[in-house]
């Protein structure tokens, strides 16, 4: 029996490892907590599951040396940027994931960007990189409409946007520009690997998806474009968090926008191994926004996302342990898997206090009606909870569950999804909207704008240069072509 040993605990650990069950495997993973969902699949296959950190080569190591894997799989991004992957090698273990110097293409902002616009990979947007706060406020305010980011990664949270307003509002706008360069430098406070700093790049609207993929290097297997909803409450309203759920595939893009996403992950891969010196073995994924300029990257995952790999994992139709091992061992070229013929939505069920305060949405109790999951026929991940009784959970203080509902249109999938998740009760909370005919009519409204827009600029030739400026600073032409 082919033996697997996935590194993490989360809600898309558990759809790894139910993928990696599909396929035959023995199924062992390395957790900070019990997690319900790995500890069963560990059970019904043989495997085991072993408390430590998942960000720790040294716990990663051990557990490796006690379950003698075939393969290993690291789902998250920080045990990547730390190293787990790199050890796992050392160590003689097959892996799957990122090294840590290819990690960096979403560990630092700053090196994606600049990897970006040296190597001339499509999407790009014009950036600047601050050191000093007052040096940030004073780019804001001279630039107009900015999104403001941390310069390393925080667990997906940080982004601020400010937009330009009228002169009468600018007294307001100026207080928001300072408030939001505080938020995002304090929002690096809890990491010591990098120097604060926020990057600021032009602002950009429109519709937002992500192609994920897996890479080996040279060859890239892709999957459907799915679109998460970074957002905690309604309508996409309130602070970003993990991801609250997440949509696949998508009928509102058309083939070309989701072909130059692909091509974005392969160039990439192609200049990372050029520019650091290390080929590119892992996951992939290129968070995108289908704007005025057309497709424009917004960022990289060197992983699958969270919860959108609970999409890529359902809608695989092929093996998934040889997916991961082909890619591990560089033979992904001879690879060939489809996708279900199937529409799915995700929802993720998170504890009241998420994500503003995850000490009050720690020791949320939680029950479930696992008959109401069962007749829907829904999948159910778990992430960051506890079992505590029967059918009765306790939540750690991240999102809890992600509940996924499937069907042959999107309607199905969105009222499967709702029911399930209706099944959720107690202190807990989840986005209604995601997936619903409404939502899908807003997002498909938003791509027809920007679609219109860059299309004709487009068949014009034009957007072809950028010119960036404010007081004290250089004056910079950033080139698209």
């Amino acid at each position: 029996m082919r033996r697997a040993l996935i590194i993490g605990d989360g809600a898309r650990e558990h759809a790894i490892a139910w993928a990696l069950a599909k396929s035959g495997a023995r199924v062992s993973a390395l957790a900070s907590h019990n997690n319900p969902g790995l500890a069963e699949t560990a059970k019904e296959t043989g495997g085991r599951l072993y408390l430590g950190d998942p960000a720790s080569p040294k716990d990663a190591v051990r557990a490796a040396e006690e379950d003698s894997p075939d393969l290993v799989v690291v789902g998250p991004e920080e045990p990547l940027f730390r190293g787990v992957s790199d050890a796992l090698r050392e160590s003689g273990f097959l892996t799957f994931g990122a090294p840590s110097r290819a990690a960096v293409i979403e560990m630092r902002k700053d090196v994606a960007r600049a990897l970006q616009w040296k190597h001339k990979i499509p999407g790009r947007l014009a950036y600047a990189v601050f050191n000093d706060a007052s040096e940030a406020l004073k780019y804001v305010k001279a630039v107009g409409a900015a999104a403001l980011k941390p310069v390393r990664q925080a667990g997906g949270k940080g982004v601020k946007v400010v937009h330009s307003a009228g002169k009468y509002l600018e007294g307001a706008r100026d207080a928001l520009a300072e408030s939001r360069v505080g938020e995002v430098f304090q929002s690096l406070s809890g990491y010591g690997d990098v120097e604060p700093a926020v990057l600021v790049e032009e602002a950009v609207w429109g519709v937002e998806y992500t192609v994920q993929a897996v890479v080996d290097g040279p060859s890239v297997f892709y999957f459907p474009a799915v679109q998460d909803n970074p957002h905690a409450y309604e309508l996409g309203l309130g602070p970003e968090c993990g991801g609250m759920g997440a949509v696949s595939p998508l009928d509102f893009l058309e083939p070309g926008e989701v072909e130059e996403a692909a091509e974005i992950i392969r160039r990439t891969a192609e200049a990372v191994e050029a520019e650091l010196g290390v080929r590119y073995v892992g996951a992939l994924s290129a968070q995108m926004m289908l704007t005025a300029y057309g497709p424009t990257i917004i960022e990289y995952y060197a992983r699958l996302g969270d919860p959108e790999a609970v999409n890529a994992m359902f809608l695989l139709d092929g093996d998934a342990y040889e997916l991961f091992e082909r890619a591990a061992s560089g033979r992904l070229a001879g690879y060939k898997a489809g996708f279900k013929r199937a529409y799915t939505a995700v929802k993720a069920i998170a504890p009241v206090g998420y994500p503003i305060d995850k000490r009050a949405a720690k020791g949320r109790e939680i029950s479930v009606d696992w008959g109401v999951i069962g007749r829907e026929g829904c999948l159910v991940f778990f992430g960051s909870v506890e079992e505590s009784g029967a059918g009765r959970y306790t939540s750690l203080g991240s999102r809890a569950f992600e509940v996924l509902g499937y069907g042959d249109s999107p309607a199905e999938a969105y009222a499967k999804a709702e029911r399930c998740a209706a099944a959720f009760r107690g202190e807990v909370f989840y986005r209604s909207d995601i997936g619903s005919a409404e939502y899908l009519a807003s997002m498909r409204a938003k791509a027809e704008r920007a679609r219109a827009v860059y299309k004709w600029r487009r068949e014009r030739g034009l957007g072809g240069v950028k010119i960036d400026w404010a007081p004290g600073m250089p004056l910079r032409v950033f080139d698209y072509a």
